[in-house]
């Protein structure tokens, strides 16, 4: 049965749930899910634990700083500092580097975890792609990632600022963070910052070693398929998928599909 708890991270008190193995299952590599920009461990639904089920392999899933039950960030809006080797305020351009490189490494440290699968969503997926540029993992699986700023993503989370201080989307948000108001603008401020516009990994993506899955809606809003054509375009032997009728959430729009494509990938790595 899954259990949740906090764990200590580098000073952060963050929210994890950890999906064991069974008995019957064989031994393998651990999946670890990497959240949406304004995702949580309770936003990811059931659909770790049963890709987890799915697949015979255990699963952990966090909520970084500032999302679900994990730890806020301070002074989430004010100016950028780090206090007590914590960083508060707003969010640097850098901040997916920073949790692909200083936070995932001590979390799966913590967690005794060797070379994860990762398996990464819209930021989550980005944070994936530096990790595995840098540390040794058995497999990568992305959905909708960024590896560059387009007009298309900032257009939309211009429109999510919107929706949020004009529409529903603070109040369908806040069943699922602590600090609702925190996890929102965290990621809509430095997305929407004139230095985030220069954000580009498909270089560093070069170094990357590992097999690796990219999934895309054809009618994601945040996104255009030129996302996953540079990823494979950078690590050539990048699989991939793109999605008809499916937009920025892969794993919910179009589940089955992904599911299988997932199982497909990992089984041709067995193989």
């Amino acid at each position: 049965m899954a259990s949740m708890s906090i764990l200590n991270v580098l000073g952060l008190s963050l929210e994890v749930l950890v999906i064991p193995s069974d008995p019957s299952w064989k031994p393998g590599p651990t999946l670890v899910f990497l959240h949406e920009g304004l995702g949580s461990v309770s936003l990811w639904r059931d659909w770790p634990a049963q890709l987890c089920h799915q697949l015979q392999r255990p699963g952990v899933v966090y909520s970084r700083q500032g999302y679900g039950q994990s730890v806020p960030v301070h002074d989430v809006r004010g100016a950028p500092r780090v206090v007590h080797g914590v960083r508060q305020g707003r969010l640097q351009p850098d901040y997916m580097h920073h949790e692909a490189l200083v936070v995932l490494p001590a979390l799966l440290k913590a967690l005794q975890i060797e070379k994860p699968i990762l398996v990464g969503h819209s930021d989550g997926g980005t944070i994936a792609l530096i990790h595995a540029s840098q540390h040794p993992v058995t497999a990568g699986i992305v959905m909708a990632p960024h590896v560059m700023v387009e007009d298309i993503s900032v257009k939309a989370i211009s429109d999510a600022r919107q929706a949020f201080t004009e529409g529903g989307l603070r109040e369908r948000l806040a069943k699922f963070h602590t600090d609702v108001d925190g996890a929102f603008w965290q990621w809509n401020e430095v997305w929407l910052s004139a230095g985030f516009r220069s954000f580009d990994i498909r270089r560093e993506i070069e170094a990357i070693t590992t097999p690796l899955l990219a999934i895309q809606g054809e009618n994601d809003a945040y996104g255009t398929m030129a996302q996953i054509d540079d990823i494979a375009r950078h690590v050539p032997h990048t699989q991939w998928l793109k999605l008809p009728q499916c937009g920025h959430s892969p794993h919910k729009d179009q589940p089955a599909a992904v599911n299988t494509a997932i199982a497909q990938f990992l089984s041709g790595l067995a193989g």
